[in-house]
């Protein structure tokens, strides 16, 4: 039977972004290829061996609200989870796993492998063929031609991707594997910005070698939550147990030995001129912006359930393999370090974000689509996040159908697309909480009420997803109501608010009222509702019980905050609103701003390059003032 060359869709790489891509494109119904140049490495943990953290476990959540794997899959592959941020507020609140990367990339090939529509071929990518300004297929390593209506870059650090070590520099898109040349080259004669940025990774430690008697331990939380909200139980609530992670620290004798090394650093001598991620920095960069600092804090991560192999986070590094074992071994239990492989940089090439439409697709040629670092953004999440936008569109594309765009209200998903083509970057773009101006809105606890029924609509969320959220939705709404309509009699609560110290009541109070208090928790006051006298609560409470425990916590945590921050949610929706505004009046495509004098020259620059598709997107781009925002709405007849 003769091969298959004619797709919808082609995926240029299976990274994070790659996996989330083909999935989307492949369930809305496209017929999709990914090129892999190895099959055995699809979605490969090649940094740290943990998904979420700060804002990023806000994105895995929306990610999984959408109908995206990551959450899922990192819950069938968690072996330890923590809520960061918990003594702040819930906007802050951000779920993060160490996963077993082993486990994690065997998933996603399951997953991959039994998608209806998805096919694998393992190869690399030549060259594209474009037709004029529009993609039309791909010419591979081994000579195949594809031939696809869309197709998406999602190729990471592999484009013209150099591995550094001391003075010693490999191709590479990362330590034993080929780099992929010729790409960037081809896109360049079409018009497309090419530039160079660079990451990096530690050593990665035998643990067997390794005396962690006196470390500081790190612990899973007691209770442990999950990232999907589909009803299933993480392999850490199963399994009831988890691994920990340890905290040590460097001293002076190991800074004094890293700089020893610092004339052969590739980083110091200039031969590596991409930009470097600011809050990820190698232990060398640290020792030269943090000179005066007497010591930095270090992780060990473990890499999985079964394995010996941990990861050293905070030890970056692309000094010499001597200097780095030397220097090691100066911290306390790391006496006889063993390492597996050494730490390295790697520079590769990407495309500033700011040559894409919102949907991902490049504004020079029709049907190509770039997601994940190619981008310029640094982290698993972020790309996983980039991919489901990008198959989504890629997909939406073939039928005509107008793109599919979150708002910055909506999710921080559309933050971040947003940040990177409006604002473009000047260094890895990560995905904080403060980047999000609605940060109160877009919690990581109401993902899938914020996100579900879009997707759902779109074609991409299930059936499944679409129920649990009806129910969940209905429940908080019947919880929300009893709270805010029904009080409270002294004699039910005076016991409790005495124990947590908050003064007693002497008439009733709306149960709502009492919430708002602080060290009430919604929790504990179900507990003390009288159930003979109110059929609501039985009702409301049997519905609860129907559902599985982590979804019913949720539920209550859900309505817990939105009584307790209602004036703060309230505020927020209404200031988005208003900022939203100015996104629904359009600017045609390829409008010459030149036109308009009154602007300044800054910002006509800046329209020029950016080319916004809305005031409200031209409004973000820095170096364009309120001033010049409303010549544009006087110039359209607003």
């Amino acid at each position: 039977m003769q091969m298959k060359n004619k797709y919808d869709v082609i995926i240029v790489g299976s990274g994070h972004a790659g996996s989330e891509a083909a999935i989307a494109a492949a369930y809305l119904g496209a017929n999709v290829l990914i090129i892999t140049s190895d099959i055995t490495k699809i979605a490969q943990m090649s940094c740290n061996p943990a998904i979420g953290g700060i804002a990023k476990g806000q994105i895995v959540r929306e990610i999984d609200a959408l109908g995206g794997y990551t959450g899922i899959i990192t819950d069938k592959s968690t072996i330890q989870f923590r809520m960061l941020n918990r003594s702040k507020g819930p906007a802050m609140w951000s779920p993060r796993a160490q996963c077993d990367r082993m486990i994690y990339s065997a998933q996603w090939r399951a997953i991959i492998e039994t998608t209806k529509n998805l096919y694998i071929w393992q190869d690399s990518v030549k060259r594209l063929i474009i037709n004029k300004d529009h993609v039309e297929g791909v010419i591979t390593e081994l000579g195949t031609t594809f031939f696809a209506s869309s197709i998406i870059l999602t190729t990471g650090t592999f484009l013209n991707g150099i591995i550094h070590i001391g003075k010693n520099s490999i191709q590479g898109g990362r330590l034993g594997d080929m780099a992929i040349n010729g790409l960037s080259d081809q896109l360049k004669e079409y018009g497309i910005q090419v530039e160079r940025m660079k990451t990096g990774t530690p050593p990665r430690i035998d643990i067997r070698s390794i005396n962690i008697k006196n470390f500081d331990q790190q612990s899973g939380d007691e209770n442990p939550e999950r990232f999907s909200f589909l009803p299933i139980l993480s392999v850490v609530q199963e399994k009831k147990k988890q691994r920990p992670c340890y905290i040590v620290y460097t001293s002076n004798k190991t800074h004094e030995i890293l700089k020893k090394g610092f004339s052969d650093s590739p980083l110091f001598s200039g031969r590596i001129k991409g930009i470097g991620p600011r809050y990820c920095p190698s232990i060398e960069d640290k020792l030269r912006i943090f000179e005066n600092k007497e010591k930095h804090q270090l992780f060990l991560e473990p890499e999985g359930w079964e394995t010996n192999e941990y990861y050293l986070q905070g030890f970056s590094s692309s000094l010499p393999i001597n200097i780095q074992i030397e220097a090691l071994k100066t911290i306390e239990g790391f006496e006889d370090v063993h390492i597996f492989r050494p730490g390295y940089a790697i520079e590769y090439d990407f495309f500033p974000p700011t040559q894409l439409f919102h949907s991902l697709e490049s504004k020079t040629i029709s049907g190509l689509f770039f997601a994940g670092q190619v981008n310029g953004t640094t982290g698993y999440e972020e790309a996983a996040a980039q991919g489901i936008i990008a198959g989504v569109n890629a997909y939406l594309k073939l039928k005509n159908k107008p793109c599919f765009v979150l708002k910055r209200d909506q999710a921080y998903i559309g933050v971040l697309v947003d940040d990177l083509v409006t604002k473009g970057v000047d260094e890895p773009y990560r995905m904080f909480t403060s980047r999000a101006e609605n940060r109160i809105l877009l919690r990581q606890d109401n993902a899938d009420v914020r996100l579900t029924e879009i997707s759902y609509k779109l074609g991409l969320a299930s059936e499944e997803r679409m129920k649990i959220i009806s129910q969940k939705s209905s429940t908080i709404l019947e919880l929300t109501n009893f709270l805010e309509n029904e009080s409270a009699k002294p004699e039910n609560v005076n016991n409790y608010l005495t124990n947590i110290g908050s003064s007693i009541i002497f008439q009733k109070r709306k149960w709502s009222e009492l919430l708002t208090r602080p060290f009430v928790e919604l929790d504990k006051l179900l507990l003390i509702v009288p159930r003979e006298t109110n059929n609501k609560i039985i009702q409301i409470i049997n519905k609860l019980n129907e559902i599985d425990e982590n979804s019913a916590k949720e539920i209550i945590k859900s309505v817990e905050i939105a009584i307790k921050y209602k004036g703060y949610i309230f505020r927020e929706k209404t200031l988005a609103e208003k900022l939203m505004r100015l996104d629904y009046v359009q600017i045609p495509k390829n409008f010459s701003f030149k036109e308009i004098e009154s602007l300044s020259i800054e910002a006509r620059q800046k329209l020029m390059k950016i080319k916004p598709s809305s005031i409200g997107q031209a409004s973000r781009i820095p170096g364009v003032s309120p001033s010049d925002i409303s010549v544009l709405l006087m110039y359209f007849g607003r």
